[in-house]
């Protein structure tokens, strides 16, 4: 079997079903949701080929699957293109193929394929619902289809397209072109409902904030391609390359180019990961459909940040060795990773809406993943980036499930309220159990709940890095994180499942449909057993009953460097235990018999403080005042009114004036006096000639041949005179 093939050909079925589904089938809903799906499993089961075949050939372990070809043309040589497998694509293309297709699943019930086409729906617009007529021929409102089915599916394809680009690329060319790609889409799907401000503004608002991380990273590409010559991994990850990138010093700050190249990368990262101070956009991404926010939280989008700053290790670490003093991009990154753990975690306390809390909790999951590769902990930030990726996906699409269950009451009820208030909610364990209980699953693996969840396992690893490495900051900020973590996920599963409904709508919530509760089960699944492969063997009792696979199959990734100090200790076990535990319980005691007339406990107990973290401590606020507001002022003030209107304007301005004016002098110096007179006289001549030979013209036939006669005998005797 040809693996680079199978490699080469992953990507291509969502593009193609890209251009099919906005050329061919989009007015037909059910074709177009058929060949997104369609597609989506063809890469599903390429992947599958493929991760297969490479946790079972020990030299693809070793060495990697690489196919390349000549693309581009520079001078004597060529810019080479192509794919890669090694155990970073392997494990990456396992869960983002899963991620992917459960979503592609979902989305046919979450756009209620099906249903009839509401009579007030327009494009640009969510449904609003579609009026049905029961059996009784009472009148009722029920769900009603999307108006952009089709469209929709196409962008996904095209998104798919983009993340599985960048996964399988051996180079940081495609890999870029997969990154920006996915920046678009992410624009699109994010403003997909563009008739409402609000999402259209989230829309520019994730496009322009990623571009400032992007901007960064083209300068670091560009300067790695100055110095290597190349943007092969084989060659800027060599041994040569790194140790030549460390050792050569650059012009700025004193930095070697392996650190400012790696700090310009990162940069990119924090953009697209979401990390503070570029965490603003991910939020308001919530605006587009929840399938959106599944495919950006968990598959595609904020993975792809983490996986280029696993994927570009080699430089973030030259010239450390595990136990010496952090290379500066890795400080940058323990820094800002830890911080934003904590900073996002503390936010989401505060959050009313079910899908804002797991935004946040996103940011916050992402900040434990660069933290740990800040210390040195590669494997548990790819082993954290595995389980998250699942275990959010459940989450997103659980929330999914759940408005989409609300919606149906408000529907029902018509009742106003936002059906994705969580305190709007409660008692919907009963309306909903499966949604239900796979909820629990992926809130219990992102609280880190001990032993039976994914997230416990990913996370203790990173815990157990941090403090096994040395770095006690890092590692009490993110136990501090775990435990709001684990606060903030029993307070939402407390106030939209348990105690009783708070709405109307609540208590006429129904379950969703197979097509929705499907993926979820097969997510649920994931989120505990995939944590499996990844037990330490140094754990109690357990360790070494299952092989740690996940260690050995990516450590070929390190080959034998930046090993963490290699002791161990109980305190992060503990540690893992008490915030994980303690948070749930506490979570459960303050929320598990909220009423509806109840404040959040929080409110009163926090006072003030509260507020800032309802608000976001200000820093969308922050931003429009330093930022955006002066920039506005000064694009209107400066560049409008002073350049454009009257530099620019007067300039132009200022021409048409001389030009004018040099019209006016040509017409009364020459135009008038030479081009006009002149014409005149010729005209008034001719008129004078012609009236003066008029009188020749008798209109008499006798007179025509007497004159004829006589040149006649003028001809002859002229004639005659020149003969003789």
């Amino acid at each position: 079997m040809n693996y680079e093939l199978i490699t080469w050909l992953i990507p291509l079925a969502p593009l193609l079903a890209f251009f099919i589904i906005f050329l061919v089938t989009y007015k037909n809903n059910r074709l177009s949701h058929t060949i997104a799906i369609g597609s989506a499993a063809i890469s599903w089961l390429l992947s599958m080929i493929i991760f297969v075949f490479a946790v079972t050939n020990q030299e693809v372990i070793e060495n990697g699957l690489t196919s390349s070809i000549s693309w581009l043309p520079t001078a004597e040589t060529w810019l080479k293109i192509g794919v890669q497998v090694d155990a970073l694509t392997t494990i990456t293309l396992f869960f983002v193929s899963w991620t992917i297709l459960m979503i592609f699943i979902y989305s046919v019930g979450y756009h209620n394929f099906g249903q009839p086409e509401g009579d007030h729906d327009r494009p640009g617009l969510p449904p609003h619902g579609a009026e049905i007529i029961d059996q009784e021929g009472k009148h009722q409102y029920g769900p009603s289809i999307e108006p952009m089915y089709a469209r929709f599916f196409g962008f996904f394809g095209l998104f798919a397209f983009a993340m599985y680009l960048l996964v399988v690329s051996n180079n940081l060319l495609t890999l870029y072109i997969g990154w920006e790609i996915m920046g678009l889409c992410s624009y699109l799907l994010i403003g997909f409902w563009y008739a409402k401000p609000s999402a259209k503004a989230a829309a520019q608002k994730a496009f322009l904030t990623t571009r400032i991380g992007d901007v960064f990273m083209l300068i670091g590409l560009a300067a790695l391609y100055t110095i290597t010559g190349s943007l092969q991994y084989e060659v800027i990850f060599s041994e040569s390359v790194i140790h030549n990138l460390a050792a050569s010093i650059s012009p700025v700050l004193g930095l070697s180019w392996a650190g400012l190249i790696g700090l310009l990368i990162f940069m990119g990262v924090v953009g697209k990961s979401s990390q503070f101070p570029l965490h603003v956009w991910l939020p308001d991404a919530m605006e587009g459909p929840t399938p959106v926010s599944a495919m950006i939280h968990a598959a595609t989008m904020v993975s792809a940040g983490v996986y280029l700053a696993i994927r570009f290790f080699p430089v973030l670490s030259a010239g450390w060795d595990g136990g010496a003093a952090l290379t500066t991009p890795m400080l940058v990154m323990a820094v800002i990773g830890s911080f934003t753990a904590l900073f996002s975690a503390t936010i989401a306390v505060a959050q009313r809406d079910v899908k804002r809390v797991l935004a946040y909790s996103t940011i916050s999951q992402l900040g434990f993943m660069i933290a740990a590769l800040g210390v040195g902990a590669y494997i548990a930030a790819a082993f954290h980036l595995v389980t998250h990726a699942i275990f959010k996906a459940l989450l997103f699409l659980g929330s999914g499930s759940i408005i989409h269950g609300m919606e149906h009451g408000v529907l029902h009820t018509q009742e106003h309220i936002d059906p994705q208030d969580m305190y709007n909610m409660g008692g919907l364990y009963k309306k909903m159990p499966k949604t239900f209980v796979t909820f629990v699953i992926g809130g219990f693996a992102l609280a880190g709940f001990p032993f039976i969840t994914a997230g416990f396992w990913s996370k203790d690893e990173i815990l157990s890095g941090a403090f096994n490495g040395g770095f006690s900051i890092v590692f009490w900020v993110l136990a501090i994180s775990a435990f709001i973590t684990a606060f903030y996920t029993m307070r939402q599963i407390s106030l939209v499942f348990l105690g009783n409904a708070r709405s109307e709508a609540a208590k006429h919530a129904h379950e969703t449909p197979t097509t929705m509760t499907f993926p979820l089960i097969i997510l649920s699944f994931f989120a505990i057993t995939v944590g499996w492969v990844g037990i330490p063997e140094y754990f109690p009792v357990i360790g070494g009953l299952v092989p740690n696979w996940l260690e050995s199959f990516l450590g070929t990734m390190l080959n034998g460097e930046h090993a963490v100090v290699e002791h161990h200790s109980s305190i992060p076990l503990i540690t893992s235990l008490v915030v994980s535990l303690g948070g749930l319980f506490l979570g459960g005691l303050l929320y598990r018999r909220i009423k509806e007339s109840d404040k959040d406990p929080l409110e009163w107990s926090l006072s003030g403080f509260y507020k800032v973290l309802a608000n976001k401590y200000y820093i969308d606020e922050f931003y429009q005042f330093v930022f955006i507001r002066p920039a506005r002022w000064f694009s209107e003030k400066i560049v409008y009114q002073l350049f454009d209107q009257k530099i620019f304007d007067g300039f132009l301005h200022g021409i048409g004036k001389i030009s004018l004016w040099l019209g006016d002098k040509f017409r009364y110096w020459f135009d008038l006096p030479v081009i006009n007179k002149g014409g005149d006289k010729m005209a008034s001549g001719t008129k004078k000639i012609g009236t003066n030979l008029k009188v020749t013209q008798s209109g008499r036939i006798q007179d025509y041949m007497i004159l004829a006669l006589a040149f006649s005998l003028l001809g002859g005797f002229i004639f005659y005179l020149i003969l003789f």
